[in-house]
């Protein structure tokens, strides 16, 4: 009765660990179809990334992307921030957030929001996203997949007056003098614009939260701006210390161009836009969704543009067909970051 029952879970476990087989009725050989074995792991994971949606948010491009990925059918949704076009009142900002809210609770998988400076750049913003979304940096663990929500804007209260007090005045210059005379400006080319900053704390609770997590099979940042891009930044080469050592990838935003880098022997992604102004000077930008598979062999990159995800009846859902998702078709403005 031993020996039956062993044999019986010896079978159990053979059989949820092998990959399946195309069963058939056909003679052994030929047959119509490869040899390949299947590519096959019952503990894969599937998620998905969108990038900026504001600088100047394109009406229905989101609103697209949310009925695309239902199509996608990923466990889980995470983003690389600029969920909202941002600003200094209050009801302004409440209601931002609730259309915004309100758009993403027609996705069919959870979505885990990351925050970028027009969610972040501010007091008011960070009362406002404190008190509907909690922290603003925090980890999580999807089965055995761990994520680093990083905020790119964590100065000190000094310092973030001081680049709104920039940006004020930027934008007044851009007002009188015009688009170009802005990136002639204080806030236009002011160091953290690119890589934004990593506070103390914040460095020291990411690398406990490495630590806590030194198990699992890959580790995804996602970061609105580019701190590694700043040499003389200790609090994010600290973390990125920690990183070395295991398999990672980094998700980020905030330039609207596509860019792939290699770094420490990692992928360092940038996306472009699902929604945002297009920046075609920045480099190669579009709407654009991406599709991250994570099994036995690794973490697997597919990027997808919003131009090519059609439903059943071979047009882009909700009325995307009359949107513009790739430039030239918008107006090359600057966007209000």
């Amino acid at each position: 009765m031993k020996n039956s029952a062993l044999l019986l879970l010896m079978f159990l476990l053979t059989a949820c660990s092998s990959p399946p087989t195309i069963q058939h009725d056909l003679a052994d050989s030929p047959l119509p179809w490869s040899s390949q074995v299947p590519d096959y792991d019952q503990d894969t994971v599937r998620f998905a990334v969108f990038s900026d949606l504001t600088g100047g948010e394109r009406e229905g491009v989101f609103e697209t992307a949310v009925a695309q990925l239902n199509l996608l059918r990923p466990e889980l949704i995470v983003n690389v921030g600029d969920l909202i076009e941002g600003g200094e009142d209050r009801q302004e900002l409440i209601d931002q957030w609730d259309s915004f809210d309100e758009r993403v609770s027609r996705a069919g998988a959870p979505v885990i929001y990351t925050g970028g400076n027009h969610d972040l750049m501010g007091q008011t913003m960070r009362e406002v996203w404190a008190e509907r979304l909690g922290p603003r940096y925090f980890h999580v663990r999807y089965r055995d997949i761990l994520f680093l929500i990083l905020d790119t804007d964590d100065h000190t209260d000094e310092r973030m007056q001081e680049i709104i007090k920039m940006r004020t005045e930027a934008y007044k210059v851009a007002m009188t003098e015009g688009w170009g005379a802005f990136g002639e400006t204080a806030y236009a080319n002011h160091p953290e614009d690119q890589t934004g900053m990593i506070s103390a704390e914040q460095s020291a609770y990411m690398q406990q939260a490495l630590q806590n997590n030194d198990n699992v099979r890959w580790t995804f940042v996602l970061s609105h701006k580019a701190p590694w891009a700043n040499d003389d930044m200790p609090t994010w080469q600290a973390v990125e210390a920690v990183l070395a050592d295991r398999p990672y990838t980094v998700f980020h935003g905030h330039r609207h161009a596509y860019k792939h880098t290699v770094r420490n022997d990692r992928d360092y992604i940038q996306l472009a836009t699902t929604g945002g102004v297009f920046l075609p000077q920045n480099g190669p930008t579009m709407d654009q969704l991406v599709w991250v598979t994570v099994d036995e062999k690794g973490a697997h990159i597919a990027n997808l543009k919003m131009t090519g995800i059609f439903d059943k009846t071979g047009e882009i859902p909700a009325g995307g067909e009359d949107l513009c998702l790739k430039p030239p078709c918008m107006p090359n403005l600057l966007p209000k970051n």
